[in-house]
């Protein structure tokens, strides 16, 4: 039997380090990389084409939501497990949108990614216990569903930029990053606004760390 390829994507080395051990401890399981931001996860997926990408859902430069859909657009047959910090619906509901298979909190990560794995490759979606009634309390309630729409409406390239003005990114690094003019990513920041009818890009920040965009950390 062939062994599952994993790429893992956190922006904490240790993290990865810790998940790499678990993971090359379990028979048949190989791990073939590291991404620490989402666009270098994409990257990398696209050149390694993993059985299974391990991914953090809160990341630099591009979160684990935008890496995991870009990810899956061009390795369809890739699962995508998603770890997080976060038990919010709204993290949840975005990565399972996204195309991943499974969410795990990272306090249970080490005792469940194993398993998970397996589980996945063989076409299965898994969540870890906690996970299991936040779901099904948001399909119940179906909550900030008009603000989910709303983001929805924003193109790829306006999500990127959405996340890197969120991180603190002035608007002449975000052009020369993206590779494109500051009048264009001018142009992306008032679409933005206007879709998401926000005022200021400190509001634009305060709504990326609320629906999971962006982080803090």
């Amino acid at each position: 039997m062939m062994n599952k390829c994993i790429l893992l994507a956190d922006d904490h080395r240790i993290v990865r380090e810790g998940l790499k051990v678990l993971l090359e401890a379990e028979s048949g399981m190989e791990v073939v990389g590291e991404a620490e931001n989402g666009r270098q996860a994409v990257d990398m997926a696209i050149v390694l084409k993993p059985t299974v990408v391990v991914i953090d859902v809160a990341m630099p430069e591009m979160n684990g939501v935008e890496a995991c859909r870009l990810i899956l657009e061009a390795e369809p047959k890739t699962k995508v497990i998603a770890l997080s910090m976060h038990s919010d619906a709204r993290f949840v509901r975005r990565m399972f949108q996204a195309g991943a298979s499974a969410y795990l909190l990272k306090d249970c990560a080490y005792d469940e990614l194993a398993k998970a794995i397996r589980i996945v490759t063989v076409g299965r979606t898994y969540l870890s216990g906690q996970i299991t009634a936040v779901v099904m309390s948001d399909y119940i309630s179906r909550r900030d569903e008009d603000e989910a729409d709303a983001y929805r409406q924003l193109t790829d390239r306006e999500r990127e930029v959405l996340q890197l003005l969120a991180e603190g990114a002035a608007t002449k690094e975000i052009a020369s990053q993206l590779i494109v003019s500051v009048k264009t990513i001018e142009s992306h920041r008032k679409n933005i606004m206007t879709k998401l009818s926000l005022r200021s890009v400190a509001e634009l920040t305060k709504y990326a760390i609320r629906e999971g965009i962006t982080s803090l950390d």
